[in-house]
């Protein structure tokens, strides 16, 4: 796969680490259109990406007021290249991130996810846990922080309105569905910068909440050595602070 790619951006009031996040976008990987679909911000968000498009001209901007769910399903309909890219809005993505990923395209594989890291890991123990553990959250739950999607497996997605989280679990077993990989790698990689409100006790299991919420028993049951890692993290963040 050679040329350039679209990329879809979720937004809503994301001026917070929005400006570097683009930068990385344009930075590293070669954009055909870059699709912001936007919750109505209203913060410096549209006004940040409306200087990014005077400077590319590719800028698209698609307005939803529903879920994740609703936006992913959007974007995915506004993308005009074989393959497209997810990116969030609060990720900077690595060097040469699409170069790193167009590595493990074969015919058998449908999308490649680029692992996150989060902003405040120092400890190198520390770390290698949490990768280790991110990865095999995302091969029971998927991941859209940075990935690489084959558009033809997605065109004909029908994304369920309630999944403003696990949206990403449904796409990945979609591709999977089909037959296709979907390749998780250590690079390329993004550092994700979560908000301060995640290093909250009421935070930290406000986001276990929802997935219990929203999430099959089965899968949640999956993910609870794991979300208990995390939860552990925040709190050891809270303290440190």
């Amino acid at each position: 796969m050679d040329g350039p790619v679209d990329v879809v951006l979720l937004t809503k009031n994301s001026q917070r680490k929005l400006e570097e996040c683009v930068e990385s976008i344009y930075r590293n990987i070669p954009v055909a259109q870059l699709i912001v679909v936007d919750g109505h911000s209203t913060d410096r968000t549209l006004a940040i990406l409306e200087g990014f498009n005077q400077k590319h001209a590719n800028v698209i901007f698609i307005f939803d007021k529903g879920t994740r769910a609703t936006a992913r399903q959007k974007g995915i309909a506004a993308v005009k290249t074989e393959w497209f890219v997810f990116v969030d809005s609060d990720v900077v993505l690595c060097r040469d991130w699409f170069k790193k990923a167009q590595q493990y395209i074969t015919p058998d594989v449908g999308a490649v996810w680029g692992i996150e890291v989060w902003s405040t890991l120092q400890n190198p123990k520390t770390l290698k846990l949490f990768l280790v553990t991110t990865r095999k959250i995302f091969e029971v739950r998927g991941g859209t922080h940075d990935t690489l999607i084959r558009t033809d497996l997605v065109r004909d997605i029908k994304i369920p309105f309630e999944l403003h989280v696990f949206e990403d679990t449904y796409i990945k077993d979609w591709i999977e569905h089909k037959g296709y990989r979907v390749v998780a790698c250590y690079s390329p990689f993004c550092i994700h910068y979560r908000p301060q409100t995640v290093w909250t006790f009421q935070g930290s299991l406000g986001l276990v909440a929802e997935s219990v919420k929203i999430g099959h028993p089965v899968l949640i049951s999956r993910l609870l050595l794991a979300y208990g890692f995390y939860t552990a993290y925040s709190f050891y963040q809270l303290l440190g602070r």
